[in-house]
């Protein structure tokens, strides 16, 4: 029997069909950038130098890299945290009551954030992370948009960042306390899904003196 084929693309629409599956709801990356940082003993650790510049401006020119619109939670005491981020095209968003944790940090990025958009929570001390990572995390996600995607370790130890869809958005803004998100990736735990980052990127956050101290001294080492 004769069977009709479809003749193959060309380049260009291959490209163009590509793209299409790629499609989904826009995305922002807040990055929480508004803590204390109690236990650095009267330094910032988002101000340590990393790559040759202030961690806080090296994470959020990662951010910038990935072309998704960009937001900074930031506290309204911290001027040297507003001009690490002279010159890069972000909206900064000063949260007034950000010593209840965490979780004020993420109401106010949702308040900001169109509601059709997914968004990336990007702890603003993670000095392993890449701009790298965080391409691969949204490609990921762009093949299950509707899954939290989040990052994780190779053994399976679940980290940041972490991308919720936009359905999402209004759990995110119901939280209240020091504990992040936890609660809403509990309640949507079968919606979960881990994109695994080499090393310990996905975890390493550094809180104090000693702990800068000793990664300093390992990225010499290397």
């Amino acid at each position: 029997m004769y069977q009709r084929t479809r003749p193959p693309l060309d380049a260009s629409k291959r490209d163009w069909q590509r793209c299409a599956m790629m499609q989904g709801p826009p995305l922002t990356i807040l990055i929480l950038a508004a803590g204390s940082a109690s236990r650095m003993r009267g330094a910032d650790k988002l101000l340590q130098s990393v790559d040759n510049m202030p961690q806080l401006r090296r994470i959020t020119q990662a951010a910038l890299t990935t072309d998704a619109r960009v937001l900074v939670a930031l506290p309204p005491d911290r001027p040297a945290r507003l001009q690490a981020l002279a010159g890069l095209a972000v909206q900064k968003i000063t949260v007034l009551d950000a010593a209840e944790g965490m979780a004020a940090s993420i109401r106010a990025g949702v308040l900001a954030c169109d509601m059709a958009h997914a968004l990336m929570i990007l702890p603003a001390d993670m000095p392993e992370l890449t701009a790298a990572d965080l391409s691969a995390l949204i490609t990921a996600w762009r093949i299950q948009p509707n899954a939290i995607l989040r990052a994780s370790t190779t053994d399976g130890r679940m980290g940041h960042p972490v991308i919720f869809p936009p359905d999402l958005q209004p759990d995110l803004a119901q939280l209240s306390g020091d504990q992040g998100a936890r609660a809403v990736l509990q309640a949507h735990k079968t919606r979960l899904h881990a994109l695994p980052l080499a090393g310990e990127r996905a975890l390493r956050d550094l809180d104090t003196p000693e702990a800068w101290a000793a990664w300093y001294a390992g990225q010499a080492s290397v």
